[in-house]
C-alpha cells in the first residue's frame, strides 16, 4: 500500500499524539517536582533567622506553578493524548492483521479511515469541552 493516504494519516496522528503525550507528561512532572521541592524547603527555612522572605517566595512559587498546571491541564492532556495514541495504534494493528472489525468489513480501508477520524474527533471534542470549562476573564465592554 505505497502512498496510502489513510495509513499516512494514521501514522501522522499516532506520532502527533505520542509527542504531545510525552511533552505533557514531561511538563506535568517538572511542575510537580518544582512544587514538591519548594514545599519541602519551606519548613526547613522557617526556623532559620532572616529567611522568611525566601520562604514567602517559595510559597508564591508553589502558587504560580500550580496555577500554570491548572491552566495548561498537562496531566489531563497527558492521559487523554496517551489514550488516543494507544487507541490509534490498536486500530492500526487490527487493520494490518485483518482482525477485529476489519476481518468482516466489506471495505476495511474505508472502515479504518472512519474509525481513525472518529477517534480524533472524540479526542478533539473532549479537549474543546475542557477548554470551555476553564474559567474565563470577563470582557469589559466599556
Amino acid at each position: 500500500m505505497a502512498n496510502d493516504v489513510t495509513l499516512e494519516r494514521l501514522d501522522d496522528q499516532i506520532s502527533w499524539y505520542d509527542g504531545k503525550s510525552r511533552s505533557s507528561q514531561t511538563t506535568f512532572k517538572l511542575l510537580k517536582i518544582v512544587t514538591i521541592v519548594a514545599a519541602a524547603l519551606i519548613p526547613l527555612l522557617v526556623p532559620l533567622r532572616n529567611h522568611s522572605l525566601i520562604a514567602a517566595v517559595l510559597g508564591s512559587l508553589i502558587v504560580i506553578v500550580e496555577g500554570a498546571q491548572q491552566l495548561g491541564q498537562y496531566h489531563a492532556n497527558w492521559i487523554a493524548y496517551r489514550s488516543t495514541c494507544e487507541a490509534l495504534k490498536h486500530e492500526k494493528y487490527l487493520f494490518l492483521t485483518n482482525a477485529g472489525p476489519y476481518a468482516a468489513a466489506i471495505s476495511p480501508h474505508t472502515l479504518l479511515a472512519e474509525r481513525i477520524e472518529s477517534l480524533v474527533s472524540q479526542e478533539h471534542a473532549k479537549w474543546a469541552s475542557t477548554q470551555e470549562q476553564q474559567p474565563r476573564k470577563p470582557v469589559d465592554n466599556k
